[in-house]
């Protein structure tokens, strides 16, 4: 099985876009995909896929299952929507009250993990027979919600943006890795380091050589591809289903950014 969380600690890079594309990826490979969105933002990837309309209080979410089943109103499969063959448990506003609850979870029972609350629930319900692939999009900031993504799946793939940011985000990956495999107790893998938004800026092409020498697999560089995502998130698919449905005729600057998502999935399976 191969199990991964989409992991930068810059907001804004496109991680949700990559984790809905490569989770549509590996569906078109003929494999069984779960997209567990635990990023409470409105603009997450259960929004990319119109997933995100059921997000009252009086609804079940993850987050309570997190907590306790006893919170719970429902078995967790219960939960998932389906968009282009992909499962997908969505965003819930309770997200932004789950490390709150984990915490007060903690204090009640002194052997309650908070960090482990995710691959339980999991592990509880056999979510993992049901799927090949397991991918987690957890916010940009750290806490409680990363932390449970990463210690369910102990792998990461990391969209960098190639900026001054995006070049200091490398620089600090090596930190990012030890500080999560410290504060879970686990070995964190980086599986990939993808640059995303590459332009024939000078700036962009020093990043991008500076992110290639370091000891990160870079599998795939994303080229800036503003009018191809943005149409994603417009129609609400992936960017295999916007230029196979929107586009006519197909742009070959599309088609070769689709082929690269779709090799990027098939590095990743082959790990598995």
């Amino acid at each position: 099985m191969l199990t991964y969380t989409l992991y930068s600690e810059a907001g804004g890079v496109g991680k949700s876009t990559l984790a809905g594309n490569l989770a549509v990826a590996h569906r078109r490979h003929g494999l069984d995909v779960l997209l567990i969105d635990l990023d409470p933002q409105d603009a997450s990837v259960s929004a990319l896929f119109g997933v995100d309309d059921e997000r009252g209080e009086d609804i079940d979410s993850l987050a309570k299952h997190m907590v306790s089943e006893d919170y719970a109103d429902g078995p967790v499969r219960d939960l998932i929507r389906t968009a282009e063959g992909v499962d997908i448990i969505p965003s819930h506003n309770t997200l932004e009250q789950l490390p709150e609850w984990l915490i007060r979870a903690k204090i009640r029972d002194g052997d309650f993990e908070p960090a482990e609350q995710l691959r339980d629930v999991l592990g509880r319900n056999d979510v993992h027979q049901d799927y090949d692939v397991i991918l987690i999009d957890p916010p940009a900031t750290s806490g409680q919600h990363v932390y449970n993504a990463v210690f369910a799946t102990r792998r990461l793939v990391v969209p960098l943006e190639l900026s001054g940011k995006g070049d200091r985000s490398i620089e600090g990956l090596d930190d990012i890795v030890a500080g999560l495999e410290d504060q879970l107790d686990i070995n964190v893998g980086a599986e990939a380091v993808v640059p995303i938004g590459l332009s024939n800026l000078s700036a962009h092409r020093r990043y991008l050589d500076e992110i290639q020498a370091s000891r990160y697999d870079v599998p795939v560089v994303i080229r800036d591809r503003e009018s191809l995502f943005g149409g994603c998130w417009d129609q609400e698919c992936s960017a295999f289903k916007f230029v196979e449905e929107h586009r006519s005729p197909q742009r070959d600057h599309e088609m070769e950014t689709v082929e690269k998502l779709d090799d990027l999935a098939a590095r990743l399976e082959a790990v598995a």
